[in-house]
């Protein structure tokens, strides 16, 4: 199998990396207090010692001092406490041991090693010396080494049981995701009116649900559009090429029926149709893919007086007195393109003249064209900026209308941060207007 045909290796599920980052967290932290935990109580049960320490010497140091108990009676009590006088002469009692135990030089409680064992050692100053005490800590070694045992058998138990919780509850949160992928994984170009169902709960997982069904939505409008587009297209191209296969025909079947140069108008004037039609076609496809050309200032009030002159010398009434400065930033050629597409649109449509104007209006410039035919119902306003829309199919046919240039007006308008529509002219007609930003740099 060749290496661009293996399937890419799957990594990490995102259940398993959750489970992992929060195991490892755990970890961190039981870990962590588990630490604090024995140290906590291994300095607790220091200080309680060391109290209880305390309140033996301050006994011993006063009975001394008052001369109720003598430096004689000072012997080691049980097996654990080691009492010892020292003076400028030495150790008083408890010789054979209490002479390893070191003195504190303060009034905090110290920590020493006596024959390999831990003690907590205190000390008092009494007039015959120093009084020096000291208790074993073995106890404390020992509910520190018990706490150790159960901590060390614990935190693992609560790792596996946090573990065991995040992944069934990762796992449960994930189930609508992974349901979702499977029927989304299974819709395709003959299912796109299929959509993922959503609980209502209006969570997370419920506005993934809703947006992938406004995308698939989107998907199937697009797809419907293509096919309308293709199906357009192909009718628009098959009216030309049957006109001219049929005079073709008959120009071959009945030589003497058509006149010379007949045959070759009919080719002419339909191929200029088809040439219409398909530089309109890939103007549009240039603008689906968001192409605008060079952006260079513009002035519309130029290209609609440019309009004005060009109906004039068509022998048509055209009124540009309402044409303001209307300065823009854009390609030129699409522009007056789209202008064009709108003046020969009204020339149609027009009864008797047509009116141009321009002018800028909340950073916004604007250019309209206006007629004075039946103009366009408003339930139709929309409709007509569609390819291959026609509203009287007969007369745009024969005035050579392609059903694209109101969809072209828009997609340029649109390509260029503006828009087009449609509202009703003073003179009854209708208005198509043009709108775009206003530049705002003329450098």
């Amino acid at each position: 199998m060749a290496d661009a045909d293996r399937p890419a290796p799957r990594g990490a599920s995102i259940r398993l990396r959750i489970t992992a980052a929060a195991l490892a967290v755990v970890a961190v932290a039981l870990g962590l207090g588990a630490v604090g935990i024995v140290w906590s109580l291994d300095r607790l049960l220091t200080a309680s010692v060391a109290e209880q320490l305390g309140d033996e010497l301050a006994a011993l140091a006063d009975g001394v001092d008052a001369g109720t108990i003598q430096t004689a009676a000072l012997v080691q009590r049980d097996d654990d406490v080691l009492v010892a006088l020292r003076s400028a002469t030495g150790v008083v009692v408890n010789a054979d041991r209490a002479t390893a135990v070191p003195v504190p030089t303060g009034a905090e409680p110290l920590e020493a090693t006596v024959e390999g064992e831990r003690y907590v050692v205190v000390a008092q100053e009494v007039t015959a010396g120093t009084i020096v005490v000291a208790r074993s800590a073995a106890g404390i070694d020992d509910a520190v080494r018990l706490a150790t045992s159960l901590l060390m058998i614990a935190v693992p138990l609560a790792i596996v049981l946090v573990g065991t919780v995040v992944w069934i509850v990762v796992g449960r949160a994930l189930a609508p995701v992974d349901r979702m992928r499977a029927q989304v994984d299974a819709i395709d170009a003959t299912a796109l009116d299929r959509r993922v169902p959503t609980s209502g709960r209006d969570d997370e997982v419920d506005r993934l649900g809703a947006t992938m069904n406004r995308m698939l939505a989107r998907v199937e409008e697009g797809a419907r559009a293509r096919r309308r587009f293709v199906a357009d297209a192909s009718h628009e191209l098959r009216s030309p090429l049957a006109s001219m296969r049929q005079f073709a025909e008959l120009s071959r079947a009945h030589p003497d029926s058509t006149a010379p140069g007949e045959l070759a108008d009919v080719v002419l004037e339909e191929g200029e149709r088809m040439h219409g039609i398909v530089e309109g076609l890939l103007l549009l496809a240039r603008l689906d893919e968001h192409e605008a050309g060079q952006r260079r200032p513009v002035d519309l009030d130029d290209l609609a007086l440019a309009e004005v002159e060009r109906v004039r010398a068509l022998g048509r009434t055209a009124d540009g007195s309402a044409v303001r400065v209307a300065p823009v930033v854009g390609d030129a050629r699409l522009l007056a393109r789209a202008l064009r597409n709108l003046v020969d649109n009204a020339l149609r449509h027009a009864r008797d003249a047509v009116a141009l104007g321009s002018v800028v209006r909340d950073g916004r410039a604007m250019v309209w064209v206006d007629d004075d035919g039946a103009g366009v119902p408003e339930s139709e306003r929309e409709r007509v900026f569609e390819r291959f829309v026609r509203l009287d199919e007969a007369r745009a046919r024969d005035d050579g209308g392609s059903g694209l240039g109101l969809a072209i007006v828009r997609e340029v308008a649109r390509a260029h941060g503006g828009d087009a529509w449609i509202t009703a002219a003073p003179t009854g007609g209708a208005r198509f207007v043009l709108e775009l930003p206003v530049a705002t740099d003329r450098s």
